[in-house]
């Protein structure tokens, strides 16, 4: 039996719960598919020391502050869940929980979204699908050689199940930043970066993160010069932790290596590290693949979009990727301005 609705919602984690919060605020009518069995998004799947960039207030969706998390400045991925099952909660968002969309058609003049629960017809789609699903592994040489245990950020829980053992944490961001700091001290760390690590200054977080993103698009829509954005800023923020163990002289960091031996790694001077586990910090690519159907896929997986409307397929909006779609989207304070866009234009489509 096929369902009507005037907007499906595809993913319920902090992108979809911001659309849902604007589509309700405009009286539209829709509904939030979401693949996961309880509130939270990815939040719900991150390492145990997860920390946010900026406080609580500064990492809020629309129309509800985040409570502080007592002892915590920078609250954890728990605190994040719940702050997101209460918004759920409190403005009634209507969610279906585990719903696994597996393709999205054009049907005359609606989408047909297909689900493991029966399909819906729908006059607009707004992809929320985050990128957590769909983490990169880089292709380096040897790395089906390689005897040992290699996992990605979304499968790092803690450092106690690496107690003691040789491990190699590659990756210059945030993730790798954090998780090597998790693991200095427990295990015989090696950290491995493309260029030696940026980090932000002390007293920047993600408040200022999102103003340097947001500056970065208005240049950017008024013509003016590209300021950089937050890459000109660094690539590492130093959280109370990090900031830490890098005073400490815990985190080292080496250049990539070239390539993976059955026991490690080797760089290019024929230098070698043993290693019994090597974890893979290099990011995640949007996870799009309810929409292949749809034939609007470009260059680096993106689809083409002018602000968070798909170029080639005005019923379809993309939200909560990076700048790409919206400044700072993939964050809890920057989805809120392109939701709301979304929705409005939403809105002017089913009139």
């Amino acid at each position: 039996m096929t369902q009507r609705t005037d907007v499906v919602v595809v993913g319920g984690g902090q992108s979809g719960l911001a659309a849902g919060y604007h589509l309700r605020r405009l009286g539209v009518e829709h509904v939030i598919l979401d693949a996961q069995a309880a509130p939270g998004g990815a939040w719900q799947h991150t390492w145990d020391s997860l920390r946010l960039f900026s406080p609580a207030p500064y990492s809020s969706l629309p129309g509800r502050l985040m409570p502080p998390q007592p002892g915590e400045p920078y609250p954890d991925a728990g605190h994040v869940v719940s702050y997101l099952a209460d918004y759920e909660k409190r403005y009634g968002l209507p969610v279906h929980r585990g719903v696994w969309v597996s393709a999205v058609h054009r049907d005359g003049a609606f989408l047909r979204v297909e689900t493991d629960g029966g399909d819906w017809q729908t006059r607009a789609v707004v992809s929320a699908t985050g990128t957590w699903t769909r983490p990169f592994l880089p292709a380096v040489p040897g790395r089906r050689n390689f005897t040992g245990r290699q996992l990605h950020t979304v499968q790092y829980r803690s450092p106690a199940e690496f107690a003691g053992q040789r491990v190699i944490v590659v990756g210059g961001g945030n993730s790798g930043a954090q998780i090597a700091t998790d693991l200095a001290g427990t295990a015989e760390l090696t950290w491995v970066t493309q260029r030696p690590p940026r980090y932000l200054a002390d007293d920047i977080d993600g408040r200022a993160l999102f103003d340097a993103a947001t500056a970065r698009r208005r240049a950017l829509d008024d013509g003016r010069s590209d300021s950089g954005g937050v890459a000109s800023l660094g690539d590492i923020v130093a959280v109370p932790p990090v900031r830490a163990a890098r005073d400490a002289g815990l985190l080292h960091a080496k250049p990539m290596f070239t390539r993976l031996t059955a026991t490690g790694v080797e760089w290019a001077d024929g230098a070698r590290a043993e290693a019994d586990a090597v974890i893979w910090c290099t990011g995640f690519r949007p996870a799009l693949a309810p929409f292949a159907a749809l034939r609007l896929r470009g260059t680096r997986g993106h689809i083409a979009a002018d602000g968070t409307r798909a170029v080639d397929e005005p019923r379809l909006h993309l939200l909560g990727y990076g700048d790409w779609t919206g400044p700072a989207s993939a964050t809890l304070i920057g989805v809120g301005r392109p939701a709301r866009d979304a929705a409005r234009d939403i809105a002017s489509l089913l009139r």
